[in-house]
């Protein structure tokens, strides 16, 4: 293995289950070069984390290795040491956790379950010094504190006493990185770590990894399922799927040169920004919804109805929150209080048939905006009239069984296909709750509507009976859906329905949602931070940024032309699956695109700007100054 950091050759590692045993890693090989990027990609099951977890010496007690070695060469040992054999290591030996955390340490998917809660990140950080290089208190500190300076903490000591709860996504996966890197590592595995965070915020941890790998001279083990990551950082690419390698080579060859069927697939899978109109993402394992039942669930507006007439007019909507500083028992009005303002003055028209995207990071405002629609919440001021193309409806003004009446009008799709659903709850139960709650039908006939939406969703109806455990993420999403369709509502608000899944998985339910859309005539309010996806299934696009719409238009319009800065920051922060149109990482990191008072005039946002809404082309708003009308010029 000369010249290789880490080899894995053959490696065979199975579970054991009361049926028998289950082959989830089957003859993988590959290795990383010292200071080289390699990227694991695969779908959610085909053994990705699971390599990583025997590399890490972390494997479940259910799974031991079958077979083949993982041979790993300590450049702190000199360079005619041999190659320590991982999988040949007692777990709990000295000698793995020498290596787990020292030598070889690992970022985690989500950084909020990583994280202890109970303990501040200045703690959890200088374990990790304590326990592999020891030290004085002072040092302890002094090192930890550099290492968040190192990864982008505007202030590190302040980070020293504060807890994972108080910090934003983005800054959580930073502490991730600092606890990984702390100890100088030779290989970093970073297991899907931008899965959960949006695309600017992306980016900036992509850089910091970059910059870190290039810093510290440490190689990188990039596991993940999106290719536009894929494309941007690994040198050498190994594609997984069901415990085998399908492909295996430098990116270039990856992704210019796709030889494996499945590869071809996963790159057919992947919403780009250049696709033809009409073009559909071609899923691996596709979708049949049942044609047949897709029309006889159409809605149809009542007789007179007005086409033209918007279905949803939001008005002006404003939410605040008050944030106790002095703990939950202190009083609203505590002078050491403040407000924040979540949603301020937003406003547009949802048209009937139409999919409008709601874009921006996580904390603009977006999912508050829905979950005032829905009522779930009350906004501090503002509007929201329904109309069914003949009648108004003040939905603000709606109580009791009123307002339960109109939630069938309306409907909701959630981000976690997992934590959405009853896990003590069949599939049945589920589907047919909406139906119990508001008295439709008997028993025997929303048993007859649960199978009709399963075959709806493509789904088969002799699962109903099962639980939401014993299905993929893309099963479960599906289940939601039925849910959300079991109504028959008139409106669908999808809040981030895809950003939990593989790409595959994402295809199957973006095509099933614009299938739906369209032959049953729905509307539709598509949450998402992803342009990409947003591309693929709005009609127009709405882009928010500190509880402000800052830019509306129609979709070919804002991907053609995007006037406002934070909507062009967006659309050169989201990765491409090509190697040829790489992201521009310095420019990224270096500017503060969700910041108004950073934003160039006429955007510019602070105590002496404020600008709004102005329509610059047909159907195209941009929040900005409004131009000052001189002689012998248009305003």
């Amino acid at each position: 293995m000369t010249g290789n950091l880490l080899e894995v050759r053959d490696l065979r590692i199975g579970f054991t289950l009361d049926h028998g045993t289950l082959e989830a890693v089957r003859g993988v090989s590959f290795r990383v070069p010292p200071g080289g990027t390699v990227a694991l990609v695969g779908e959610s099951g085909s053994g990705k984390s699971v390599v990583a977890q025997s590399i890490m010496g972390i494997l479940p007690k259910a799974a031991r290795v079958m077979g083949g070695h993982i041979l790993f060469r300590d450049p702190g040992n000199g360079p005619d040491a041999p190659p320590v054999d991982i999988a040949a290591l007692p777990r709990d030996g000295t000698a793995m956790r020498g290596i787990r955390g020292g030598r070889i340490s690992i970022i985690f998917q989500e950084p909020m379950t990583s994280l202890s809660p109970l303990h501040t990140i200045g703690n959890q950080i200088g374990e990790a010094v304590e326990l592999h290089r020891g030290g004085s208190a002072a040092e302890i500190a002094a090192l930890t504190r550099e290492m968040l300076g190192m990864v982008g903490f505007p202030d590190p000591a302040r980070a020293l006493r504060t807890y994972p709860f108080e910090l934003s996504g983005g800054l959580r996966q930073r502490a991730m990185i600092a606890m990984a890197l702390v100890c100088h590592p030779a290989l970093l595995i970073a297991d899907e770590p931008t899965t959960a965070l949006d695309v600017t915020i992306q980016a900036q941890i992509l850089k910091l990894i970059r910059d870190l790998q290039a810093e510290l001279g440490m190689a990188v083990l990039m596991i993940t399922h999106d290719l536009g990551v894929v494309a941007n950082v690994a040198e050498e690419v190994v594609v997984m799927y069901h415990g085998r390698v399908m492909e295996h080579g430098r990116r270039a060859d990856i992704f210019h040169d796709p030889r494996h069927p499945y590869l071809k697939a996963l790159l057919r899978a992947v919403p780009r920004f250049d696709m033809k109109p009409g073009e559909r993402l071609v899923p691996i394992r596709a979708i049949e919804p049942d044609a047949t039942r897709l029309t006889a669930r159409r809605v149809t507006p009542p007789e007179g109805a007005d086409p033209n007439r918007p279905v949803l007019d939001v008005r002006a909507l404003t939410k605040s929150f008050t944030i106790r500083k002095r703990g939950f028992l202190a009083r609203a009005d505590d002078p050491a209080a403040h407000r924040v303002v979540a949603v301020d003055g937003v406003s547009f028209q949802l048209r009937r048939g139409e999919c409008l995207g709601l874009v921006g990071e996580s904390g603009c405002g977006k999912t508050t905006v829905s979950k005032m629609l829905m009522r779930a919440i009350r906004p501090d001021s503002g509007g929201v009239v329904y109309s069914d193309g003949v009648t108004d409806t003040d939905v603000l003004t709606l109580e009791g069984d009123r307002l339960k009446a109109f939630r069938r009008t309306m409907q909701f799709i959630f981000q976690d296909p997992f934590s959405s659903l009853d896990p003590r709850m069949t599939v049945l139960d589920i589907v047919t709750e909406p139906l119990d709650i508001h008295g439709i039908g008997s028993p025997a006939e929303r048993k007859a509507f649960a199978k009709e939406l399963m075959g709806l969703v493509g789904l088969d109806v002799r699962h109903l009976n099962r639980y939401p455990h014993s299905f993929s993420g893309g099963q479960r999403q599906r289940i939601g859906i039925a849910r959300a369709l079991a109504l028959r509502p008139e409106i669908l608000i999808c809040d981030e329905p895809v950003s939990a899944l593989d790409v595959s998985i994402q295809a199957q339910i973006l095509n099933l949602l614009k299938d739906l859309q369209r032959a049953l005539g729905l509307t539709t309010l598509f949450i998402s931070h992803n342009l990409a996806v947003v591309d693929y299934v709005a009609d127009r696009i709405a882009v928010m940024c500190r509880g402000r719409l800052v830019e509306m238009a129609p979709r070919a319009a804002l991907f053609r032309e995007p006037r406002h800065p934070y909507t062009q920051a967006l659309l050169r922060a989201v990765p491409e699956p090509n190697p040829d149109r790489p992201l521009d990482f310095d420019h990224l990191a270096g500017a503060r695109a969700s910041d108004p008072g950073a934003w160039p005039a006429p955007f510019t946002e602070d105590d002496a700007h404020l600008p709004r809404l102005v329509e610059v082309a047909d159907g195209h708003f941009v929040r900005r100054a409004p131009m000052i009308r001189t002689e012998g010029t248009a305003a």
